[in-house]
């Protein structure tokens, strides 16, 4: 987080980085998530290694969370009643054996929780962002106001 927090850009541009990382790493499009990533930061101008950094959010320990949410999320969504409830490693199974049609759910329900993910990030970045280069612009107006 420090690495994206001294990124040279704006407080927005560190912020629309940020969010557009943590939609991509809310689907279930794993070995994607850093060029989903950074085409969602270049269409919004946003800082392209925040997003590309941000994709992290997405590793071993979350993976299963992210597939359990965004194929409960998707099949509520589509057809309650016409789909079994299933969790993280029986999707990670699907993924693996590429049963890609019985993954709409999973598809379809990751795009609400992305946009979730980056309605959440976004603000949050950007305060963080903001505080920081602030306190860094106070720091350095302070040494150079010093004498040695």
């Amino acid at each position: 987080m420090l690495r994206v927090l001294r990124l040279k850009s704006s407080p927005h541009s560190i912020a629309v980085g940020v969010a557009a990382g943590a939609a991509s790493s809310l689907t279930p499009f794993f070995g994607f998530h850093i060029v989903f990533a950074v085409i969602i930061a270049a269409l919004f101008s946003g800082n392209l290694l925040a997003a590309a950094i941000t994709t992290a959010l997405a590793n071993p320990i979350t993976i299963p969370v992210i597939l359990t949410a965004s194929y409960e999320l998707g099949t509520a969504l589509m057809e309650p009643q016409a789909v079994p409830a299933i969790g993280g490693p029986e999707i990670a199974r699907m993924i693996e054996r590429l049963d890609l049609a019985e993954l709409w759910g999973p598809v379809f329900g990751s795009l609400p929780l992305a946009i979730g993910g980056a309605l959440i990030f976004y603000p949050l970045s950007y305060q963080a962002a903001r505080l920081f280069q602030e306190r860094r612009r106070r720091a350095r107006a302070q040494r150079v106001g010093t004498p040695s």
